[in-house]
């Protein structure tokens, strides 16, 4: 049944909002899909913060126009899902990996980053981008490396004399 006018406007209203605060988005191929299938996909993506929508390539485009994935706006042809990661730039390849791993016909065709368009090759190196969590670790680990160098490098100093010092007195007492 297709969409009166006022849906339509929900739609295109509902993906630009999502657009504006997404980190990475993808067009995947669903074409052959089962209902379970995709059911399955909307499931997993949910559970990692990624939304999912089927949306016409027509609508998308006039929902895409204002953000910054409008670069994906050429690339809409043919029957594709929209993906947007909400949480982290990664968390939308690796769901699409993931289920495209499960699922030969789900083809990722496109993925949007930061207002690029990457070729559907870099579906892993986006996937294996690191969370907001991860990223933080990293930086912190990379933050306390030197001080804690600084610190065992100073601790080694009087660590070094009472070595040198308790074997001068081992080597009187032996005497």
């Amino acid at each position: 049944m297709p969409l009166n006018f006022a849906q339509k406007e929900a739609v295109v209203a509902e993906v630009s909002e999502v657009a504006r605060d997404a980190y990475s988005a993808i067009g995947a191929e669903y074409r052959g899909l089962t209902v379970a299938e995709m059911t399955e996909l909307r499931v997993k993506a949910r559970e990692a913060g990624v939304y999912v929508r089927v949306v016409k390539n027509t609508l998308a485009k006039r929902a895409l126009a204002d953000t910054e994935f409008a670069c994906m706006s050429d690339a809409l042809t043919g029957p594709l899902v929209l993906a947007f990661g909400r949480n982290d730039p990664g968390s939308v390849a690796r769901v699409a990996k993931d289920f495209a791993k499960q699922h030969d016909r789900f083809q990722v065709r496109m993925i949007a980053l930061s207002g690029q368009l990457l070729e559907a090759s870099e579906l892993e190196k986006v996937a294996k981008m690191p969370t907001y969590e991860e990223a933080i670790s990293l930086l912190m680990a990379t933050m306390k490396a030197p001080v804690q160098k600084l610190t065992s490098t100073l601790n080694e100093v009087p660590g070094k004399l009472v070595r040198t010092i308790a074997a001068v007195r081992d080597a009187k007492e032996g005497a």
